[in-house]
């Protein structure tokens, strides 16, 4: 079994796949990946099933070193890694030989990078799901970020992931790879789609106007919001245009999701991220879409951020494109190796 061994830890760096579903009554919240799409990604280029478990790397990334030769993959943030000093490729395969030390450096575009090895990481799941939840020490290794010294086991690769590594000379990239992305560059502004919340109504008219653009109209008012540093894996706290209800409501504790944005008693609002608790209490205003849910995970603090409204329907479009441009590139790397 391959190990990777962890010299400096980074910011915050987690092991972590699609989350621990079923487990809401309970109390127990999904977590998982912030970025999804990337993680997905990140396993499909290395031949894994697309929620294995991998390292998601936050602004400052870990030094690595490779116990053996190993296919893996980074996508998301561009946080400057390189192999050996050579710099990687994003939203590739790399066939990285043992002894290879990985480094990251300065940010240059997003918050969160994912690295995916063939196998997977091979923890022990907790709960169904390898993914790391702090808070309750749960999963990943030990249930806390990584730290200097650790070692991560690798899994068994794919029949899959061994024919891809087969066609990779060692220390070499992938040629083929998805369509050129667009992501954010860190503290650029971002648009995000969202629908009305169950709770949208309750606010006061002007509040209405400053929280969501209508899509149909350019020149709305709605404002910027600022993620604030008191932002984390459970929720970004928005700094911007203070909103407020038409009326007092008394809610009791609701279901929230993953893109929820809720008014606390401030005005300010929160947008309900991975680690979000089960249920809320607050208002719900708006519900981010899902495709969007990448922009916000790679929002680092500073980033401005406005709604901007949609229609359930084209959510729904704009998620399955995404799924089908996933699968065609699935297919396209499976001609390859034939």
């Amino acid at each position: 079994m391959s190990r990777v061994r962890v010299q400096r830890s980074g910011l915050l760096t987690t092991v972590q796949d699609l989350g621990r579903t079923g487990h809401q009554h309970e109390g127990v919240p999904v977590g998982g990946a912030m970025d999804r799409a990337a993680l997905r990604l990140a396993n499909l280029l290395v031949g894994n099933a697309e929620g294995e478990a991998a390292l998601e790397v936050t602004l400052h990334g870990p030094v690595l070193e490779l116990e053996g030769d190993v296919l893996l993959s980074i996508t998301g943030a561009d946080l400057s890694a390189s192999l050996d000093d050579r710099p990687l490729a994003l939203d590739r395969a790399v066939h990285a030989p043992a002894g290879a030390r990985l480094t990251f450096g300065r940010p240059v575009t997003g918050c969160r990078a994912y690295l995916a090895f063939a196998g997977g990481i091979a923890v022990p799941p907790a709960l169904g799901s390898r993914a790391t939840y702090v808070r309750a020490g749960l999963g990943g290794l030990g249930g806390r970020a990584l730290a200097p010294g650790d070692l991560l086991p690798l899994g068994e690769p794919t029949e899959w992931s061994h024919r891809l590594a087969a066609s990779i000379p060692l220390r070499r990239t992938a040629p083929w790879g998805p369509a050129p992305r667009q992501l954010a560059r860190t503290g650029e502004d971002i648009e995000v789609r969202a629908l009305p919340g169950a709770h949208f109504g309750a606010l006061a008219p002007e509040s209405k106007a400053a929280l969501l653009a209508d899509a149909g109209n350019p020149h709305s008012a709605a404002g910027w919001f600022v993620v604030t540093g008191e932002s984390d894996r459970m929720g970004y706290r928005l700094d911007g245009p203070s909103l407020a209800l038409a009326q007092a409501l008394e809610l009791v504790s609701e279901p929230v999701a993953f893109g929820t944005v809720q008014l606390p008693p401030g005005g300010k609002p929160i947008v309900l991220m991975a680690d979000r608790q089960t249920t809320g209490g607050y208002p719900r205003v708006l519900e981010a879409i899902g495709v969007d849910l990448t922009l916000l995970a790679q929002a680092a603090p500073g980033t401005r951020v406005r709604f901007r409204e949609t229609s359930l329907e084209e959510a729904q479009r704009l998620y399955l494109a995404r799924a089908q441009r996933r699968s065609r590139l699935a297919l396209a790397i499976s001609l390859q190796l034939h």
